[in-house]
């Protein structure tokens, strides 16, 4: 068997896979302050109508544009490895194998979707983009993207990242994107927000906060607002991921993976590799589909199904997500892009009727993961994609113990050598493990406790 395969261009899926097509029971909408579905027209000051029309699709199937298309095709399609040298370290019979998304200019699967983004919005006539950041590498993809088609670029970066990791920021500048720390004094939100608390060390949902009330107080109206994950259109342009690695796995000879992980913060690199194997267990397959998230950032493994605000200024409509509360702000942890309040409504819905299995992992044990997959694979991966690392672990030693031959496939989701400041003060051991408790989440519940719950008529089939 070889240990990677790489398609050619001719291979690259000329479509998206849109997975709220085909969930066993209607999403709940997205609401507005008047408890009310928000409807496109609302969404228009901060979203070009190309893309709004997206995050709204019931289709299946939505074409890629060949623009984004000849985009892509710069580091796409990604290789998928088998990850020989981690199964016999672990002893394991079963399967590796994982898709190498940092192989993008940005080093991670951001890219997939700000090329498509940046695209939609030159389109529309749209000059410049606002966007949020943690860890930096959402910000780096866009920047990167609005490079390539000469838009111009401006990135709120969460503080605790803003200060951990200097180099992103020049990644951005490089690109010619504008970075500035969040909370910042540049808008009302994060003025609010550094009068209240002048030490915070920020969180995705300030920034957010921030780059939203940029883009809607643009009385030119050439600037929007751009979203690396959680919303239903950032989800579909990811798939490209999922189903390129179907293709793959096929010529190795399987016909499907008994296990699906990635790791998830708002959803999205998590999403791209699973919802194209979440539609064959729809339809009949056994998978387990695992996200891995942060024990200190637990949305999925404790937070309630209800309606929230994706953002601390309540800018954004009411979205139906496992929330922690949109004033949540988790512990400083190097993963900096798993530490929103939120998760994706579609992976959030999913989890709930059963198709998903979540679990959260503590920051310690992901940095053992992530040590020996270098060792072992001699990748080394992101903090964030070291959550995915993890869980992959824990199943790859499951298997041994039943001597179950197990196909597993995970997602690495980006490369780590931005971060590697936090690989060294791991094996420093100055870092330590924050695992949120039950009145640490209770205390955060409290001010949305009286807002709409979300509903899934679950079908009890998974």
């Amino acid at each position: 068997m070889p240990t990677k395969i790489t398609l050619t261009e001719d291979d690259v899926p000329r479509q998206w896979y849109n997975l709220a097509a085909d969930l066993p029971s209607p999403m709940n909408p997205p609401l507005g302050p008047d408890g009310k579905p928000v409807t496109p027209d609302q969404l228009a000051p901060v979203f070009p109508m190309n893309i709004i029309e997206q995050e709204v699709s019931q289709e299946r199937w939505i074409d890629i544009p060949r623009g984004v298309l000849d985009m892509l095709y710069k580091w796409r399609p990604s290789p998928l490895h088998r990850a020989t040298g981690l199964e016999k370290a672990l002893g394991t019979p079963a399967k590796i194998f994982y898709k190498n998304e940092g192989v993008s200019p940005a080093g991670s699967h951001k890219p997939n979707t700000a090329v498509a983004q940046a695209w939609y919005n030159k389109e529309f006539g749209i000059k410049k983009i606002t966007t949020e950041t943690g860890a930096g590498q959402w910000g780096s993809a866009l920047s990167y993207a609005c490079s390539q088609l000469g838009l111009e670029c401006k990135v709120y970066m969460v503080r605790i990242s803003f200060d951990q990791k200097p180099f992103r920021k020049t990644m951005m500048a490089v690109w010619g994107g504008k970075c500035v720390a969040s909370p910042s004094m540049e808008t009302q939100a994060g003025r609010d927000i550094l009068a209240k608390t002048p030490d915070t060390p920020g969180s995705l949902g300030i920034a957010i906060s921030e780059a939203v009330e940029e883009a809607v107080m643009d009385t030119t109206g050439k600037t929007r607002y751009a979203l690396g994950s959680v919303l239903n259109h950032v989800m579909l342009h990811q798939t490209i991921i999922g189903l390129e690695a179907k293709k793959q796995l096929d010529k190795f000879g399987i016909k499907k993976p008994d296990i699906v992980i990635g790791c998830a913060g708002g959803g999205s690199n998590f999403a791209g590799l699973a919802f194209p194997f979440t539609y064959d267990k729809i339809n009949g397959a056994d998978i387990e589909i695992i996200p891995a998230e942060p024990a200190s950032c637990p949305t999925l493994t404790k937070a309630p199904f209800m309606y929230d605000f994706g953002d601390v200024a309540k800018m954004t409509p009411l979205l139906p997500m496992h929330s922690l509360g949109h004033h949540f702000i988790p512990a400083p942890i190097h993963a900096g892009g798993l530490r929103y309040h939120g998760m994706a409504p579609l992976v959030s819905h999913a989890v709930e009727e059963g198709l998903m299995t979540p679990v959260a992992i503590n920051q310690l044990e992901c940095y053992e993961a992530g040590l020996l997959f270098a060792r072992t694979e001699g990748l080394i991966v992101a903090p964030e994609t070291c959550h995915a690392v993890a869980a992959t672990i824990r199943k790859a030693r499951e298997a041994k113990e039943e001597g179950k031959e197990k196909v597993i496939i995970f997602n690495l989701s980006g490369h780590g050598i931005m971060d590697l400041n936090s690989y060294d003060r791991f094996m420093a051991g100055d870092l330590k493990d924050n695992e949120l408790s039950q009145e640490e989440i209770n205390a955060s519940l409290e001010e949305i406790k009286d807002h709409p719950k979300a509903f899934v008529k679950k079908t009890g089939k998974w």
